[in-house]
């Protein structure tokens, strides 16, 4: 669960199945290289599964396993712990949340 971008990932596939392109529009920073290489790793370890539809084109979706969503409660803790930090820092988080 190494790297800034894995838990990243994991939240917004917490929401549901994502499809790599909304998972660039949801986290502009990461290149599509990088994402590629997160998911591969996520997948490896069994967090993630990738599903493929026999379509043309193909399409591609990610979605968090039972393994991964084990995950939820240790990255709740990590929210709670970022709120709290952006409270003590400016003093009012809303401030800093709403550029999300």
């Amino acid at each position: 669960m190494g790297g800034k971008w894995k838990p990243l990932i994991i939240y917004h596939l917490m929401t549901g199945r994502k499809r790599s392109s909304e998972l660039r529009k949801l986290i502009p920073e990461i290149t599509q290289k990088m994402l590629t290489t997160q998911l591969r790793g996520l997948e490896k370890d069994e967090i993630v599964q990738r599903k493929v539809y026999s379509e043309v084109p193909p399409r591609v979706e990610y979605e968090l396993t039972d393994y991964g969503w084990g995950l939820k409660p240790a990255l709740d803790q990590l929210c709670y712990w970022g709120e709290e930090h952006l409270d003590k820092v400016y003093g009012d988080k809303s401030k800093v949340l709403e550029e999300f």
